[in-house]
């Protein structure tokens, strides 16, 4: 179900995603919109859950984390639990920043890890990843360069 949004919804949204840092009356001044109306369509947004939470957009490299990997997970049983439970316990490591289960490929889950650098991934794929009850194939890409990483959502 999607929830009906008027354009200061609209404005509001593709605004926050962009710069969460905003004061109200900042936000309310970008959309013409006056600071008491603003913040109560942002109170309202965020108990719709359209808003699900800020956060600080940190710079990987900088804290010395350098290699990213997408790693397709093959399971050897199609089973809920089998799933719960790598779903549960890949959940407990920071290094994965996603973890998708996906259709259409070879592979049952896609995700997204982040670390140090090559000694690290190793330590992650025989140490976690491979560990995981169920777990009967791994296949590994290295991102060389990120041309697009908006994180930003087309509010149209």
């Amino acid at each position: 179900m999607t929830t009906e949004l008027d354009k200061y919804d609209r404005m509001i949204l593709d605004i926050l995603q962009k710069d969460g840092r905003l004061s109200n009356q900042e936000l309310a001044d970008r959309i013409n919109l006056s600071p008491s109306p603003c913040l109560r369509r942002v109170r309202h947004l965020e108990e719709l859950g359209l808003i699900a939470g800020y956060r600080a957009h940190l710079n990987a490299r900088k804290l010395g984390l350098t290699l990213i990997a997408f790693i397709q997970v093959g399971m050897d049983k199609h089973t809920p639990e089998r799933f719960e439970n790598f779903e549960r316990k890949i959940a407990l490591h920071p290094e994965v920043l996603e973890c998708h289960l996906i259709a259409g490929q070879s592979a049952d889950y896609l995700m997204k890890v982040i670390v140090k650098d090559m000694d690290a991934y190793q330590h992650f794929l025989l140490h976690t990843l491979t560990t995981i009850e169920g777990v009967s194939g791994v296949h590994s890409s290295f991102v060389l360069k990120t041309p697009v990483n908006t994180g930003v959502l087309p509010i149209g």
